[in-house]
């Protein structure tokens, strides 16, 4: 059974409501703005759902976000993932997401157990229908077949509803000056760190908030998303903190702009219940691990009062970056030029797409014969260099660069496939300024960078 249509008046949590008590299974899929969500059903709960963007570095969030309750899982084993399955989901409702045949993956090898897989699919799923009852408006499909994605764990549609509301509550009152969470906070003025004016702002957040998002942020520190926008707040309205809007593709995502109404009860009874019903028999039943998983708590956000914000008292002087700030849109027009230079068209495309962005520039260099006059063109703010490339290897390249007094300060980070302790020391001889070893994630690339671009 297909059924297609398009909705613009029924609201999604009307539409998630409706199948949950009509449809034993299920799959909805709705295509707005050049995005797809897929929401799977079993017997009136909702077993998983995803879209279209980044679903991948959705799920390295959140293993990065919960690497307290889920310590198992490293680095490695998630670029692993990413070459076994990546890119294997055309978005048919017949085939199981990318990222679900991943997590099944790491529960039969042993990597999650049961109660680990419930409580990241859990966290997954909230985020997906998080932006879904965003959506005013788009086409679906409806497919009353068996759906191939097995049941992990059942998560329930009224609750799960509710909790999204209040997360969407919550960010709401931030608005107008967050409008999502996927915005990318900039400090206006690196100088300002230490100052009296942001004792609450930790001195490596600094550094993160070039490039990374809220939500990315938050993974990262190992925070409540909520939490760290309720604490960056006072400094967004006062202009010391500034936000660019969301990359690309996370720019097609809807924002939080449309009112959401709560009743005032669901507050405190919803985030005292739980949202999953762990069935008593998967294919990954495991004795002794079948405990309720607790919502997490969210904390009551309200907008900050004057008696909040007193006192801050913050320089709207940039410390010689060149940006431009614009108060209408509160974001900057810095633009870092990066030079990149592999022999590698794959590593250069990947680093291109990492950090091709309204705030970065790569300049992609293939052939390190011709790298330094390229580099002396271009005049770089940081360069990326590859240790093993044929004709001259990355220690020398970098060698010949800091011998140029125009570069002498420039930052120079070795990328490489090898890691060990006297690669890096011969790095540091020849003047370079980091080492990220491959295969390095979009986060890893963006922390290393802008450690550096301050």
């Amino acid at each position: 059974m297909h059924i297609f249509g398009t909705f613009t008046a029924l609201s999604p949590q009307s539409l998630l409501r409706h199948l949950s008590s009509c449809y034993d299974t299920a799959c909805l899929q709705v295509f707005s703005n050049c995005v797809i969500w897929s929401i799977y059903f079993q017997q009136g709960t909702i077993i998983y759902a995803t879209h279209s963007v980044a679903p991948f570095d959705r799920l390295e969030r959140y293993l990065l976000h919960l690497r307290d309750q889920i310590p198992g899982v490293s680095h490695e084993t998630c670029v692993q993932l990413r070459l076994m399955f990546a890119g294997k989901y055309d978005g048919d409702h017949k085939q199981q997401p990318a990222e679900y045949q991943a997590i099944e993956w790491l529960m039969g090898e042993g990597y999650l157990n049961a109660e680990q897989a419930t409580l990241l699919i859990q966290e997954l799923v909230k985020e997906v229908v998080e932006s879904f009852l965003l959506i005013k408006s788009g086409n679906f499909t409806l497919s009353g077949s068996e759906t191939v994605v097995s049941t992990i764990c059942k998560l329930d549609v009224k609750k799960l509803i509710k909790f999204c509301q209040i997360q969407l509550h919550n960010w709401l009152s931030f608005a107008p000056y967050i409008s999502s969470p996927y915005q990318r906070p900039y400090l206006l003025s690196a100088s300002l760190v230490n100052s009296r004016d942001f004792p609450d702002i930790e001195p490596h957040l600094s550094s993160w908030m070039k490039g990374l998002s809220l939500r990315h942020l938050a993974a990262m520190m190992n925070q409540n998303e909520i939490e760290l926008a309720n604490g960056l707040y006072p400094y967004i309205i006062q202009g010391g903190v500034i936000l660019h809007e969301p990359d690309p593709p996370y720019d097609q995502l809807p924002k939080n702009v449309q009112n959401v109404s709560l009743p005032s009860i669901y507050t405190t009874e919803l985030l005292l219940t739980n949202l999953v019903d762990i069935p008593e028999e998967t294919n990954y039943q495991r004795s002794g691990v079948y405990a309720d998983i607790p919502v997490e708590q969210l904390p009551d956000i309200s907008h900050p009062t004057k008696d909040n914000i007193q006192g801050l008292t913050i320089s709207n002087n940039i410390n010689g970056t060149g940006e431009r700030v614009t108060t209408a849109t509160g974001t900057t027009k810095k633009v870092y030029k990066i030079v990149s230079v592999d022999d590698s068209p794959t590593i250069l495309k990947k680093i291109d797409h990492f950090l091709g962005c309204d705030s970065c520039v790569v300049v992609k260099i293939n052939d390190p014969i011709k790298a330094v006059m390229s580099i002396i063109r271009h005049k770089p703010d940081l360069i990326l260099l590859d240790l093993n490339m044929p004709g001259i290897d990355g220690y020398e390249l970098c060698r010949v660069v800091r011998n140029n007094a125009s570069f002498k300060d420039t930052p120079v980070i070795f990328i490489t496939g090898y890691g060990g302790i006297i690669d890096q020391v011969k790095a540091r001889l020849v003047g370079a300024s980091g080492y990220l070893k491959k295969p390095f994630t979009e986060l890893e690339l963006h922390k290393i960078i802008f450690q550096h671009l301050s």
